[in-house]
């Protein structure tokens, strides 16, 4: 008994962003993928919007009740299928530990710029 409420207590972070979806761009957001949940919420919700109301001339209006059915559902299981980055953006969560200094050098710097980059950085903390 203990094992199934267990797991009906336990989130499951795919479902939820499955079901938030239902405004398309709100399960890209939950999963923290940013730039495409402001993307779907914005641009996307608006462009199936227009597209919907022009083709319902053309089809009797049920493009107005298909065309976002469809458009929700794929942004749905897109959301789901979508790896979860929770904790992943660091800079968002000052309050976490961070994680150690890698030792080789950051993308696309060479070490001596990378060691200027530090030393910057521990410039400005010593600041504070």
């Amino acid at each position: 008994m203990d094992e199934n409420t267990s797991v009906l207590n336990s989130p499951d972070r795919h479902k939820i962003a499955a079901m938030l979806s239902l405004l398309p761009g709100l399960g890209h957001l939950y999963k923290h993928h940013y730039a495409s949940g402001i993307g779907l919420l914005i641009g996307g919700n608006i462009l199936t919007g227009f597209i919907s109301v022009l083709m319902a001339l053309g089809t009797f209006g049920l493009s107005i009740l298909i065309i976002p059915l469809l458009y929700i559902t794929a942004v749905a299981a897109s959301a789901y299928a979508l790896p979860d980055w929770h904790g992943h953006h660091h800079f968002l969560h000052p309050w976490t530990p961070g994680q150690p200094a890698p030792d080789s050098p950051g993308p696309g710097l060479d070490e001596e710029q990378n060691s200027v980059l530090d030393l910057k950085c521990t410039h400005e903390s010593s600041k504070l």
